[in-house]
């Protein structure tokens, strides 16, 4: 069987044979070789192109240099710095000389005696004898080392002895109530307790049960500097019979340890909330 090229024109011809050759059919049938050869060289010289672009930038881009590159020194490979002196100065600080004490002549109080019994020694200098000497009159006889120093008697400590004053503690008024103080007042036995108290000793109000009446009572009183209570008053009010029981519940309190102040008893308000619920 002979070989049979489909991109001859015989071939061409052969399929159109009887058929109309103005149809598009025929002439693009007619110029598919030629579209084919363009279309593989083209596709092969993109690929030459694509393959070369790696190239033609390794060869386009400049070297690199070594200018700005840094180098890493190992600091074990320097020179270790000589110490010429390893022994550390010490400075002691002196203390300056004290100042030099003035030879004194100690004072002795006149006395009367008889001429023949008193020694050149022991008789008073005159105003004008003691201009002229190095030494001076003080308190203490002492001999002293240089006539430019300094008195003994000025050298003298003088201490006294002052007797401990002790503190008065302010004054506690305790006309007023006091609203906070350094030791409030307690319950016997704790808040524990007192609510206990109140739990077993409030009764509900019937009328305030029928009409769904419930919430808090809050009652203010005072406890007095001997722990009773008094004055307690409504502050919060619920209900006019809620409030009447609080403070039945409230008054009826035992007596309480009482506040203080500075160490003092004081009178001190007090306020305690009482809850009113609907089982």
């Amino acid at each position: 069987m002979a070989k049979i090229d489909l991109t001859s024109v015989e071939w061409c011809n052969l399929v159109f044979e009887g058929k109309n050759k103005a149809y598009g059919a025929y002439d693009i049938r007619m110029k598919s070789p030629k579209r084919h050869t363009w279309s593989v060289i083209i596709v092969i010289i993109f690929s030459i192109v694509a393959f070369s672009i790696p190239k033609l930038i390794t060869i386009l881009t400049p070297k690199k240099t070594d200018e700005g590159v840094t180098t890493a020194v190992n600091l074990s490979t320097l020179q270790k710095a000589e110490v010429k002196d390893k022994k550390m100065i010490k400075y002691n600080p002196v203390a300056p000389p004290p100042p030099p004490l003035k030879t004194t002549i100690k004072f002795v109080a006149p006395v009367i005696a008889k001429d023949n019994e008193v020694k050149d020694e022991d008789e008073m200098k005159s105003q004008h004898e003691l201009e002229k000497t190095d030494a001076a009159i003080s308190i203490a006889d002492v001999k002293g080392n240089s006539s430019t120093g300094v008195d003994i008697a000025d050298l003298k400590q003088v201490t006294t002895t002052q007797a401990p004053v002790e503190e008065k503690k302010p004054e506690v008024d305790d006309s007023k109530p006091y609203t906070a103080v350094e030791q409030m007042p307690k319950f016997p036995g704790g808040d524990s307790e007192l609510l206990k108290f109140i739990s077993d000793n409030l009764r509900y109000p019937a009328i305030s049960q029928e009409n769904g009446t419930q919430g808090k009572v809050m009652v203010r009183f005072v406890v007095s500097k001997s722990g009773e209570v008094t004055d307690a008053k409504i502050v919060r009010s619920l209900d006019p019979y809620c409030d009447k029981e609080a403070l039945r519940v409230v008054r009826l309190l035992p007596r309480w340890i009482p506040g203080k102040q500075n160490g003092v008893a004081v009178p001190v308000y007090y306020v305690v909330p009482i809850t009113f619920r609907l089982q």
